[in-house]
């Protein structure tokens, strides 16, 4: 394998480097989006439960004490309670377009890993025939050996890139997907609060409307 990589030219080393690079983003968004998935799901039960009960300060230092992008759309839609449904709600989605992109972190350079791999695989291909066309000038046709070397490092680039570029492809795409769940599970987590806001606001106005008209008869 150290022949081969050698054989292939200096463009195998920035290939190198991409594939370090994609398996060291692969790993560190799994284990981030695993652990905000399980806090994700504890903090959230805990966050209904304590609105259910009226528990809205507690509720909001629960919050504060979580750092996910979860605790902190659901700490400004708890900021807002008392405000119409509508407030509450831009509220929540101005915070998202914030928070998002944390959970997207990293993804566009796996992307961009992807889509350069092949391309440096293909100019190492391009100086490999140019080696080749060189050597063909240069000697003819007579010393195969030495033709046979420029079109290894042109077939090696090529195969090294391809081999980078294809599991770095699956492993965005299958980061991206988790994201999308994630963004789902923290949408529908949101409207659940906002419900639960929504209808502790409308009970606590009734109870106001009820308390003014048996004090004024």
């Amino acid at each position: 394998m150290i022949e081969l990589f050698n054989e292939g030219g200096f463009l195998m080393y920035p290939i190198f480097f991409s594939s370090l690079l994609a398996i060291a983003i692969f790993f560190e968004r799994m284990f981030y989006l695993r652990s905000v998935k399980t806090s994700t799901r504890k903090f959230s039960n805990r966050i209904k439960d304590l609105v259910r009960k009226g528990n809205i300060d507690f509720a909001i230092t629960a919050c504060r004490k979580t750092f996910t992008p979860i605790s902190q759309i659901v700490l400004a839609a708890l900021l807002r309670y008392g405000s119409p449904r509508e407030e509450i709600k831009e509220v929540i989605e101005d915070t998202s377009y914030l928070e998002i992109p944390v959970l997207e972190k990293n993804l566009p350079i796996l992307s961009t890993v992807a889509n350069i791999a092949p391309l440096l695989g293909l100019l190492g291909t391009v100086f490999g025939m140019i080696k080749g066309f060189q050597v063909i000038s240069a000697m003819g046709v007579g010393n195969p050996e030495a033709l046979a070397g420029a079109i290894s490092e042109a077939l090696l680039t090529t195969a090294f890139g391809l081999s980078v570029a294809i599991p770095t492809i699956v492993a965005y795409n299958y980061l991206a997907h988790r994201v999308e769940r994630q963004i789902r599970e923290m949408n529908s987590t949101c409207l659940e609060i906002l419900d639960l806001l929504s209808t502790k606001q409308e009970n606590y106005e009734e109870g106001v409307k009820v308390n003014e008209i048996l004090s004024n008869q």
